[in-house]
């Protein structure tokens, strides 16, 4: 079985929705771009999602591993990733609607130390005003059966000198550190905050709550477990968090294995604890939706996902779920869109 699930258009389409808030303009702070054989996903397959109704202002591209730079220093590869990315940025622009990639988040080999800095600068140049931090994925867990990432890393990364170097490279710079990692290793995480105050963190996908493998059936214990990683990481004002990335498989929900795709009233049941529990401790000024399309197209519609966080959301007043759905990411990765 597949890490994450592929997209199928027919599937989705079962499922149709209107959109419940129309109007609330929305930075979608998390998604990929990629064109891989037989699964492509760039600018305009990403329009054709923003444009299903919501008011998707803009969009956060998060770096996927793909587009590399085939020739020169190893360690400056990625950076052909962010050319990619400023190309469809303005591929998007072209056409009108949502400013795919208006923000971008790279992938450099933060452990090299201090070196890192100029892969930074390089970013920096090739993304033409929108680089905006890197991120650096660390998932690991013992146990195979409950590694959700097809990224395998050591253990401890977040604690290795040269990983810290590296970050205190970004922190120089003023850049973000978008981190991935799942729940059981969010005490790493809280240890880095404390050592780094002057680093930005952007805790990605509500820190990763798995629910396969040893942790399947156990969703209470999870979810304990989870809200005091959470409750301690919130203590730290230098964290945000991005809401988002439950569709993928290591969540154990397992929605791409249905008959028929959820809605958004099944998701926000399914979701809630996650979705508000995130909000409760940090609070809705450090906290941003994110779609982490195409991962979780796998999973359910670009519409109903975000219908799914409207409806999580009605119970805040409209400041508050303005900050959610624009205010967090435009500020976290200095956008520059204006009020909305």
């Amino acid at each position: 079985m597949a890490v994450h699930p592929g997209v199928r258009p027919d599937w989705l389409a079962v499922v149709r929705e209107d959109p419940v808030d129309p109007d609330q303009p929305i930075v979608d702070a998390h998604h990929h771009l990629w064109d891989k054989p037989g699964d492509r996903y760039l600018a305009r397959e990403m329009q054709e999602d923003t444009g299903a109704g919501h008011n998707v202002v803009a969009t956060v591209f998060v770096e996927a591993d793909t587009a590399y730079r085939t020739h020169g220093p190893e360690e400056m590869r990625p950076v052909g990733e962010t050319e990619m990315a400023v190309a469809e940025h303005d591929l998007a622009v072209g056409r009108g609607g949502a400013r795919v990639a208006a923000g971008i988040v790279a992938r450099a080999d933060l452990p090299m130390g201090a070196g890192v800095g100029a892969v930074l600068d390089a970013h920096a140049e090739a993304g033409r005003g929108r680089f905006r931090g890197i991120r650096y994925s660390t998932p690991w867990h013992g146990d195979p059966a409950a590694r959700g990432s097809a990224r395998l890393v050591p253990a401890g990364l977040l604690y290795d000198p040269g990983m810290r170097a590296g970050l205190r490279e970004l922190a120089r710079r003023g850049l973000v550190f978008d981190a991935w990692m799942y729940h059981t290793q969010l005490g790493d995480l809280v240890d880095l905050a404390q050592a780094m105050p002057e680093l930005r963190i952007v805790l990605n996908h509500c820190g990763g709550p798995l629910g396969i493998g040893p942790y399947a059936g156990r969703r209470d214990e999870v979810l304990a477990d989870w809200r005091h990683a959470i409750g301690r990481l919130a203590a730290f004002p230098n964290i945000d968090v991005k809401i988002g990335g439950l569709g993928m498989r290591l969540a154990g929900f397992g929605l791409a294995d249905r008959d028929r795709p959820p809605d958004s009233v099944e998701l926000a049941a399914l979701f809630e604890a996650y979705v508000l529990g995130s909000i409760d401790v940090f609070g809705p000024g450090r906290c941003m939706f994110e779609s982490n399309f195409p991962v979780d197209k796998g999973a359910m519609s670009y519409t109903v996902l975000w219908n799914t966080f409207q409806r999580l959301a009605e119970r805040y007043g409209p400041d508050e779920r303005h900050l959610l759905f624009f205010r967090t990411a435009n500020r976290a990765y200095s956008l520059g869109l204006g009020a909305g």
